[in-house]
This record gives structure tokens, C-alpha cells and sequence, in this order.
């Protein structure tokens, strides 16, 4: 899988929605944009790329893919370190988009939902979006190397704070998630990622 499956994918997605070329090629331009943004070092397309993944491999257990996808491309398409709103206003652009393509509304209500879920990553009714926002955090549970990188590419993004701000905050949201009763709320990433990222994120907080 590559950057080049990311596009791919989305291009199919919407396919199945519009015959319309320059709207797709458009509404992608407006996803690599925001993705590349040279402002971003994690909320990038590698990212991207890292979530398909982690979902394509339990797609035969999910209940609506197409909004999975559709979640999936805009829940980081609005990404400001000092916002607080970046999940709303994503899933808000994501509701305009989906609106103008005429996709069904019970897909739009549950991407606009699945895109808020990853604001907080608590447990949810709907198994869909606890498979999204799983695979959202994925990379805890990755090898030290990858996690590794993640955590300076994420103290890249927050670059503008010193380490006496960036640090207590940075432990803070480390400390939220060991306080978790579980990170991972899907059986499937349980059991792929829990205990390892509990080992990353413990051994981060000690290094900060």
C-alpha cells in the first residue's frame, strides 16, 4: 500500500457517488492540500495511508464502508495546534462535501459523528466507529521506532511551544489515555495494540 492507494481509493469512493471528473479531481486537490500543508508532520497523508490500512484489513467487519472511508479523508482536513474545534469544523466540511455530491444522509450523519469520536476516542454504540477511531490510534501500538518518530513529528507540529509548556501538556494527554480502562475499544486492536501501546506511552512519559 502507497500514497498512490490513498488517492485511488478516494477517487473509487467517490466514483460510486458522481460521474463528475473535475469535481473529484477537485475535491481531492482540496484533501492533498490540507494534508501537505507544510505546517503538518503527522496529520499528513501518511497518516492517511497508515489508517487504510490498519481498516482494510477488518473491512469484511464493517457495517458501511463507504462512511468509514468518507471519515477516514476529512477527520484531520481542517488541522490548527491552536484550535480546539478542528473535529467539528472537519466534520463540517465533510457534510458540505457529501451534501453536494447527493450521498445518503444517514452516511453523512454517521461520518459528521465518526469524525467528532476522534476527539475524545471513548467508546461508542456503533462498532463501525470504534474500528475508525482505533485505527486513528494505531500508531501507539506500533514498534518504538515508528512511535518514535510519531512523537517528533508530533512535537514538530507544536514546534512554537518551548518544552516547559509542550512537555506537562504532552503528559497530560499521555496520562489520559493510560487512564483509559482500554485505548483500544474494538477486540480486533485490542489484542493487535493495547499492550504495546501502554509500554510506548509509558516509556514516553518517562523520557519526557
Amino acid at each position: 500500500m502507497g500514497l498512490g492507494l490513498v488517492k485511488e481509493t478516494y477517487i473509487g469512493l467517490l466514483q460510486n457517488y458522481t460521474s463528475d471528473t473535475h469535481l473529484i479531481n477537485t475535491y481531492w486537490s482540496e484533501i492533498e492540500k490540507a494534508y501537505m500543508n507544510k505546517d503538518r508532520h503527522y496529520h499528513t497523508l501518511a497518516h492517511l495511508e497508515n489508517m487504510l490500512k490498519e481498516l482494510t484489513e477488518v473491512q469484511d467487519q464493517m457495517n458501511d464502508w463507504h462512511t468509514v472511508l468518507f471519515s477516514l479523508y476529512y477527520h484531520d482536513i481542517v488541522y490548527h495546534v491552536m484550535k480546539s474545534n478542528n473535529e467539528e469544523q472537519s466534520a463540517e466540511l465533510a457534510q458540505k462535501r457529501l451534501q453536494a455530491l447527493s450521498v445518503p444522509t444517514t452516511v453523512i450523519e454517521n461520518c459528521y459523528k465518526q469524525i467528532i469520536a476522534t476527539k475524545k476516542h471513548i467508546l461508542s454504540q456503533e462498532s463501525d466507529t470504534n474500528f475508525f477511531i482505533d485505527a486513528d490510534l494505531s500508531i501507539l501500538g506500533k514498534d518504538w521506532l515508528y512511535y518514535e518518530e510519531y512523537t517528533q513529528r508530533v512535537r514538530k507540529e507544536y514546534s512554537f511551544f518551548p518544552d516547559m509548556v509542550y512537555k506537562p501538556g504532552r503528559k497530560k494527554v499521555l496520562r489520559h489515555f493510560l487512564d483509559m480502562e482500554q485505548i483500544f475499544k474494538t477486540p480486533y486492536f485490542f489484542d493487535k495494540y493495547e499492550a504495546k501501546a501502554r509500554q510506548n506511552i509509558q516509556k514516553e512519559i518517562d523520557l519526557l
